[in-house]
């Protein structure tokens, strides 16, 4: 790891960056990582910062996370600050951000409507053309999912329902993973890989998911009813959505492998059970009780 980090070409950033050159062994130490990049925890000068090194399978473009960064965090948004980006000597792509301290805990529940209401703030934000892409929606969500025909022919049925639209600034991965919290109680949003120009209302619609599925009733409610009293959108309007959260969580599911619980089969399974939009018979799906 240090061989790389010394090694990094840095393409965009702040002068602090020359700093890495001197770093040693002991200021670096690994993080946990996800399903795209290496994370680490960087020492320079007593300060924190986290590297992130994209070498999965996984190649975003990592010069518009950092300029879509730059952006909001001029704007005061919470989001962590950008120093640099730039490729390692294998030719991955890098990016330097400030260490924002750790992650949402469930106990943290007094905050869900702040976490709430940035995700909103984002989505009130313009952000010029160029630097904000636009995806198609099927092809960049669910990739592969012609290889499953149950799965496919559902989520072809809902976007027909639903009608994603193209005209928010969203997030893309929404969750209480990627919300920080500093030790004096300030929010962060972190991993930007997949922000684009997409649909608001699927933005909440997989946050408030996964908050189902992984959350306590209570909270997971409470979560939803933030969005529902600050974003204008109705409950019968995020189902559609919510539903094809659920078809994205179970395709990456069988392609990649999504962390499981005690309790996700029997939160899938009644996720299945009310939401109106969903039909468990056709979806090829073994669950207890099912």
């Amino acid at each position: 790891m240090l061989d790389r980090v010394r090694g990094i070409r840095w393409i965009g950033g702040e002068d602090a960056i020359a700093g890495l050159a001197g770093i040693g062994e002991a200021d670096i130490r690994p993080l946990p990582a996800g399903l795209e990049a290496e994370v680490a925890l960087v020492r320079l000068e007593g300060k924190d910062y986290v590297l992130k090194i994209w070498n999965r399978a996984s190649k975003p473009d990592i010069g518009f996370q950092y300029r879509l960064l730059k952006t909001m965090y001029g704007r005061g948004l919470p989001v962590s600050r950008p120093l640099g980006w730039g490729m390692d000597p294998s030719g991955h792509h890098v990016l330097l951000t400030s260490f924002d301290c750790t992650a949402v805990r469930e106990e943290d529940a007094d905050k869900l409507h702040r976490i709430a209401g940035m995700l909103l703030d984002v989505h009130r934000q313009h952000i010029d053309d160029p630097v904000l892409p636009r995806y198609d929606f099927v092809t960049y969500f669910f990739p592969g999912i012609d290889a499953h025909p149950d799965l496919a022919g559902e989520l072809k049925r809902l976007v027909e329902v639903a009608r994603p639209r193209q005209d928010t600034v969203i997030h893309g991965d929404y969750n209480f993973d990627n919300i920080l919290v500093t030790k004096d109680g300030r929010l962060t949003i972190i991993d930007w890989t997949n922000a684009q120009w997409g649909d608001a209302r699927y933005d909440i619609a997989w946050s408030v998911f996964l908050a189902d599925l992984n959350a306590n009733d209570a909270l997971a409610a409470k979560y939803r009813l933030a969005y529902l009293n600050g974003g204008g959108y109705s409950a019968e309007e995020l189902e559609p959505f919510e539903a094809m959260a659920m078809i994205r969580w179970m395709l990456l599911d069988r392609t990649a492998g999504m962390l499981r619980m005690k309790t996700t089969d029997e939160r899938l399974r009644r996720i299945m059970e009310t939401n109106r939009f969903i039909r468990p018979e056709e979806l090829a799906w073994n669950c207890p009780n099912n």
